[in-house]
């Protein structure tokens, strides 16, 4: 039995960008616990503002292209078109650093107005201004390692984006405290490590991306990239609004409350977070080939793909999900101290609207690679504003609980729309029998099994690594007796002992018995 070689190819790259991402992920952590105990919950919460406004500043300047370029370079490898590959790698570079150092400008500029007038924070303009700085080095640094997936390569963009900035971070943050900096080195300390990977990735990108960054002028193939800021359009679009999804909760949170607030909620998010990582993870390989089979018009492989992967998805998410949910206090106290306790109840909210959006899938890659990026723009620019309102009507009275609640409505109902519209152009959904059964099973002893250590035990750090443990096998279990594995799961299990030489054996011999 041999697995789909698109299916091979999402597992092997999803699983590089998954070890990547989490190594990332631990660095960005580890920093973020750095600077919470480091500081005052104010000074993390100044971080966190300043933080939310460079992303926000950068994912605008790189005008959807980062989106729109790996769509269109593998559109265009699959027609075999090498000037128009050519052509789109060089009209994303330019227009993404042209609009960068533009926007970095403005924010640099009104710095001290965004500051006073809009957060009440005098103490956030320097910050504002170091992190405009960073804005054109991070926008290139997503562009150009983007480029890279187009030519169904996401090492670059694993390597630099998560790995190298966040570990270069890291390192001068734990230099910075070590020789007792003031807090705003801090954000002197990201500019740096922006730059720092920025120089590394163009001199990589030089010598190893197929086709070279500089290689064609804009005005030798206006078709091309005028084609490409047409799609791109609605992308940025569709990425400005997800920025104010992520983000209108910490910027309203930072209008209506304090900074002490803000530092609280960001504790609670990020390892809310870690529940979208693995498809996060699986987004980044998985556009340029979905992609590539829309443009064969391999429909059902492109539909099953889209099952599976939301199962695979499932597996590695669930365990995460009940560990945070569950045990929120204990996860808060553990990382970030007593005084992010009261974080749990927001915690455990914004749980529920990440697991949801990993139980329907990657639907908005879906619609990505069917040429559907207007109707994500709208779907994202109707939620954005129910976003917006939620929390204009929830953070006055609720606080961070307020803000918890408008981000996981937002976006349960953003991927309700796009799975509803995936269904309606292909008739592929993400939920099967198969994921579903060994699901509910494994939700309901996790439950039963919580008031057992809750009751009897207190709940310390190994106690958590040994309860994700057998969360996982739960699940497995539960997949074994209901008889919930798909022809792909073991043909998988085929690859992965073909690839790793270690004999899987003993659990081929127990897969016999309930197959």
């Amino acid at each position: 039995m041999e697995l789909d070689d698109s299916l091979k190819q999402i597992a092997r790259g999803t699983g590089i960008a998954l070890i990547g991402i989490a190594s990332g992920l631990l660095f960005n952590f580890i920093t973020r616990l750095i600077i919470a105990r480091y500081g005052l919950q104010t000074d993390y919460g100044v971080f966190s503002l300043a933080l939310a406004v460079l992303s926000f500043a950068a994912m605008l300047a790189s005008l959807g292209l980062h989106g729109g370029a790996t769509r269109y370079i593998a559109y265009y490898r699959g027609k075999e078109d090498t000037a128009k590959v050519r052509a789109t790698v060089s009209a994303s570079v330019k227009l993404s650093a042209i609009a960068s150092i533009s926007l970095a400008l403005v924010i640099f500029f009104t710095a001290d107005t965004v500051s006073l007038k809009i957060f009440h924070t005098p103490e956030l303009a320097l910050p504002l201004k170091i992190f405009a700085a960073g804005i054109p080095f991070f926008t290139l640094i997503q562009v150009i390692a983007t480029l890279f997936r187009g030519f169904d390569r996401i090492e670059p963009q694993v390597v630099f984006r998560y790995v190298i900035l966040n570990s270069l971070f890291l390192i001068l943050l734990i230099v910075a405290i070590a020789i007792r900096l003031p807090f705003v080195t801090v954000f002197y300390a990201y500019l740096t490590a922006l730059v720092i990977t920025f120089a590394v990735l163009t001199i990589y990108a030089a010598e190893k991306l197929p086709q070279r960054m500089g290689s064609t002028n804009i005005k030798d193939t206006p078709p091309v990239a005028k084609e490409l800021l047409i799609f791109s359009a609605p992308l940025m679009g569709v990425i400005m609004l997800r920025m104010i999804i992520t983000w209108a909760d910490t910027l309203m949170l930072g209008y209506f409350k304090t900074p002490d607030v803000v530092g609280l909620y960001n504790a609670a998010h990020p390892m809310a977070q870690f529940i979208s990582e693995p498809l996060n993870a699986l987004a980044l390989i998985y556009l340029p080939i979905a992609t590539g089979l829309y443009s064969r018009n391999l429909m059902s492989e492109m539909k099953r793909n889209y099952t599976v992967c939301t199962k695979w998805l499932m597996f590695i998410a669930l365990p995460i999900f009940l560990i945070l949910f569950l045990f929120p206090e204990a996860v808060l106290n553990l990382f970030f101290g007593t005084a992010y306790v009261p974080a749990a109840t927001a915690l455990r909210i914004l749980c529920l609207g990440f697991i949801i959006s990993n139980l329907l899938g990657p639907n908005g890659i879906m619609l990505l690679a069917m040429g559907r990026p207007r109707f994500l723009m709208w779907v994202t620019l109707t939620t954005a504003i129910l976003n917006v309102a939620l929390n204009l009507f929830l953070i006055p009275p609720l606080g961070m609980v307020g803000a918890a609640i408008a981000s996981a409505v937002t976006i349960i109902l953003a991927n309700v729309a796009r799975t509803v519209k995936v269904y309606a152009l292909c008739r592929a959904q993400p939920l099967s029998k198969n994921l579903l059964k060994p699901a509910i099973i494994c939700l309901v002893l996790a439950f039963l099994l919580q008031a057992v250590v809750q009751h009897f035990l207190t709940t310390t750090w190994w106690l958590l690594v040994i309860l994700f443990i057998v969360y996982l096998g739960i699940y497995g279990t539960a997949t074994l007796f209901t008889k919930s594995f798909d022809k792909e799961d073991i043909a998988m299990l085929l690859e992965i002992e073909k690839r790793s030489g270690v004999s899987a054996a003993p659990i081929k011999k127990i897969l016999r018995r309930f197959l």
